[in-house]
């Protein structure tokens, strides 16, 4: 099968284009490189385009006789949600209208979608199911969901077979260190921890701690971008027209700020300085997973299933690109500030 994948080139995106190459699909990345990374996906698998020009998708879809659609394609930060709704609106929803409105002109029939834990409520108890309340309290989630129901909408009207994964915290990098996670604007806990290590920041913001958590941080749910990989593999393998269905992609359990502090610490063996600042609007105190219906349908299983572990991988690719895929460095020992 011939598979498009929309944002091909970013973080996650790029680790399922990998991975599904590997296992015998001809996948080609279809990306704007606003915020990609043309390094990260492998030689004359890229295609430069925006979801937002349905022609060039059309003309994509029919050039690669693409049959099926992975649509990592969307802008993912909370704050900036909030700040700018317009611009996620335009991206999350209409970008996704168009990728479906394409897929229906050139007969796709398949479709998965990467969404996210921010659909969910989260005053919901944790760790959140699939059958958990969706109620978004940021324009982010609100945007994801909204494109999760055009989606099931479009599939109820054209027959086209849908998964949704809603994932967490993305984290870690390959594993032979070639790849790993690279923005130029960066908003996720693990890299802001070594960007302090490797001398790119003076020291890390947490936000907040007096939530009700026994440290009085916040806890995530961490999931390594291999196992992600993974999940996206084994959905496109059992998936079919027709079909919908989702899935929570987590660890069932979850880590505070300090706790992911202190690992990172003891992989590159001296302390991370930060500062403890009011918190921020759309966090919520707790956001874990159940991967139970993941685990029992698609025989999914974590490889990663180690704070210390998703960290080790994080550490081996920023400590070697501590400037993400624009250098690299060939080190021996941890690198200090």
């Amino acid at each position: 099968m011939n598979v498009l994948c929309t944002g091909g080139a970013g973080y996650v995106g790029s680790a399922c284009l990998r991975r599904i190459l590997r296992f015998g699909y001809d996948a080609v990345a279809y990306d704007n490189l606003s915020t990609g990374n043309r390094a990260a996906v492998p030689d004359g698998r890229l295609i430069v385009g925006d979801i937002l020009d349905r022609d060039a998708l059309e003309r994509t879809m029919r050039d690669c006789r693409i049959g099926a659609v992975m649509h990592f394609a969307a802008l993912a930060s909370v704050p900036d949600s909030i700040a700018d709704p317009g611009s996620y609106w335009l991206t999350n929803v209409i970008g996704t209208k168009n990728v479906l409105d394409a897929m229906i002109e050139c007969d796709v029939p398949l479709i998965l979608f990467s969404s996210t834990a921010a659909t969910y409520a989260f005053t919901s108890d944790m760790p959140l199911t699939e059958s958990s309340l969706q109620d978004p309290h940021v324009p982010y989630g609100t945007t994801k969901l909204t494109a999760e129901r055009l989606i099931h909408d479009y599939a109820r009207a054209y027959g086209l077979g849908y998964t949704f994964l809603r994932y967490f915290n993305a984290s870690g990098a390959d594993p032979d260190g070639t790849h790993g996670e690279a923005r130029a604007a960066e908003s996720h806990l693990i890299p802001l921890i070594f960007g302090v290590a490797t001398g790119r920041r003076e020291k890390l913001t947490v936000y907040g701690g007096d939530w009700p958590t026994p440290d009085g941080t916040c806890i995530r749910d961490y999931v390594h971008t291999t196992d992600l990989a993974a999940a996206h593999q084994l959905a496109l393998e059992t998936l079919e027209p027709g079909m919908g269905r989702a899935y929570n992609v987590g660890s069932g359990s979850g880590s505070s700020v300090l706790e992911v502090i202190g690992a990172c610490e003891s992989v590159i063996g001296r302390s991370i300085p930060y500062e403890v600042v009011e918190r921020r609007p759309g966090d919520p105190a707790v956001l874990i997973a159940s991967p139970s219906k993941l685990e029992q349908e698609l025989g999914w299983k974590r490889r990663y299933d180690r704070l210390s572990t998703i960290v080790e991988t994080a550490w081996a690719w920023h400590r070697t690109h501590p400037d993400g895929y624009a250098t690299s460095r060939s080190m021996a020992g941890p690198l200090h500030a």
